[in-house]
């Protein structure tokens, strides 16, 4: 199979899935347990695709400027700063790293 026939195959099944949530019964969407257990994974999920972005580069794990400037981002997020101020401090570390020589 060539590249396009996979591709074709893949936006297909996404819209079947898609479809498929039209199915699901109103009762078991307005479930509290069913709203917690989506907004939960929702966090683990941004939370795992975060970090390996961050740390991750192929196949092997990379320690670079990425890392500081997500521990600065959490750091202002700890410190309850407004988003821009979050994106700021960590494009700043980031940069002042890779000045420093930390690639």
């Amino acid at each position: 199979m060539n590249l396009w026939l996979w591709l074709l195959l893949s936006c297909l099944l996404a819209y079947a899935w898609k479809l498929v949530g039209y199915l699901v019964p109103a009762t078991l969407l307005k479930n509290a347990r069913t709203s917690r257990i989506a907004g939960t994974m929702t966090i683990g999920l941004l939370a795992s695709l975060t970090v390996v972005n961050a740390a991750a580069s192929g196949q092997e794990l990379l320690l670079d400027a990425r890392l500081g400037a997500l521990a600065a981002a959490g750091v202002a997020l700890l410190f309850r700063a407004p988003f821009l101020v979050v994106v700021l401090a960590g494009a700043g570390t980031a940069a002042l790293l890779r000045l420093a020589g930390w690639n």
